[in-house]
């Protein structure tokens, strides 16, 4: 016991970059705020270059790339509407003009348009689906050609548990998060014989902007549903990034990280 411990100590000491990440690119979609600047931030390391992008706020994603590069990394950003096929593709090939390569993709961009079904309209729906799903497989399918010849990729993909137990006032929301998780399961299929990983992290309630929109009622009574009794962290979200990234040997599985909120 004592040598494994000593092992997994070291390990950790020398760091995740050191050996096999030194020079690996990462591409992180929806970097500019919350959970996307959080998983940049627990990413970031000398030696590793990150690929922030964003859509629309470029104050808010400069603040993100000041963040990573004060931990040592490189980084530069990549304005691009990855519910766009043509925006998405671009992203990719920029990503790959500047760095030479993606190791890892994290397809983290998404959106809410919160509304009861029969309250939804075309839009609202389409919307969600547009960029939490369809920007999912573009950027997907541009990346992986890269990684395909690499013989090496890693793909996190951020869920939710909306897309596992769905939630009411969700339905474009929890479909298309249940559509990533589908997704992932047959990327992960497809591309394990070319040592490429997909994975999925499904957070539960965490505090960000996009969950600051919530009536304080609302708010209060979901926390009392999670068992460990509080929001989760943005950077709790990229630990679980960074881990499922760095793993070898996990496919095709979704890590739920919402406190204990959602239990089989």
């Amino acid at each position: 016991m004592q040598v494994v411990a000593s092992a997994w100590a070291d390990r950790r000491k020398i760091g995740w970059d050191k050996v096999e990440w030194k020079g690996r690119v990462v591409l992180i979609t929806g970097g500019s705020r919350g959970i996307g600047r959080a998983i940049a931030e627990c990413m970031a390391d000398q030696d590793i270059s990150i690929a922030l992008n964003y859509r629309s706020d470029e104050v808010q994603a400069k603040i993100s790339a000041e963040r990573v590069l004060a931990k040592g990394a490189a980084c530069e950003l990549f304005q691009a509407d990855v519910s766009q096929a043509d925006q998405a593709k671009a992203l990719v090939d920029g990503v790959l003009k500047r760095f030479g390569r993606i190791d890892v993709l994290v397809n983290n961009a998404g959106v809410t348009r919160d509304t009861l079904l029969l309250r939804m309209n075309d839009e609202q729906w389409n919307d969600v689906l547009a960029t939490n799903l369809n920007g999912v497989f573009y950027c997907t399918r541009a990346a992986v050609k890269t990684m395909m010849r690499a013989r090496f990729g890693r793909i996190v993909n951020i869920a939710s548990i909306s897309g596992v137990v769905g939630n009411a006032g969700q339905t474009n929301y929890s479909a298309a998060k249940a559509g990533l998780i589908g997704f992932t399961k047959a990327v992960a299929r497809e591309l394990a014989s070319r040592n490429i990983t997909a994975n999925v992290v499904a957070p539960g309630l965490v505090d960000t902007d996009m969950t600051s929109t919530m009536g304080q009622a609302a708010y209060d009574t979901l926390i009392q549903s999670v068992p460990l009794g509080r929001a989760g962290r943005a950077e709790e979200i990229g630990e679980a990034v960074r881990f499922l990234a760095s793993s070898d040997y996990i496919t095709g599985q979704t890590l739920i990280v919402d406190g204990g909120l959602v239990m089989d």
